[in-house]
């Protein structure tokens, strides 16, 4: 019995990460769609790190940062790919979200500065809460930061 319960216990879980995972990457999804389309205007340049910048009256730090938890379903199915090997595309649109979050909220930052451009933007990736079960992060967190530019 103790076998059976265990067993119901696994696939309720499972269920429940992959539904309410899934609905939660859906709203997130839109909601990175609307606020991309509301900072729109905001250019991102890439320049060399040295290269003056001319027509800049003032610069200053611009940072966005989120930290991205995966659910029960796609630590699963993570698991399960690592045995076999190949890609793990549920993990990719873990990174995806939180790229584009980090981006969003750095340039949330520098238009709350009133800056004209963000330009030498860089991206840097963490795990959070160690390995579990060897199936991948368990968190993710992403950091974006570039030179906001008026």
């Amino acid at each position: 019995m103790d076998l059976l319960n265990g067993i119901i216990i696994f696939i309720i879980l499972l269920g429940l990460g992959f539904f309410v995972g899934s609905a939660t990457e859906r709203k997130h999804f839109q909601d990175l769609r609307d606020r991309e389309y509301r900072t729109r205007l905001l250019p991102i340049l890439s320049i060399g790190a040295k290269t003056p910048i001319r027509e800049a009256d003032e610069a200053a730090l611009v940072v966005g940062s989120v930290v991205i938890a995966s659910d029960y379903f796609k630590t699963f199915v993570a698991s399960w790919i690592q045995v076999f090997g190949g890609r793990i595309a549920v993990h990719e649109t873990l990174l995806e979200r939180g790229r584009r979050e980090a981006i969003l909220r750095m340039k949330e930052d520098a238009i709350a500065w009133k800056a004209r451009k963000v330009v030498n933007v860089r991206l840097e990736t963490a795990e959070l809460g160690g390995q579990m079960a060897d199936s991948g992060p368990i968190a993710i967190e992403i950091i974006a930061y570039g030179t906001a530019v008026k």
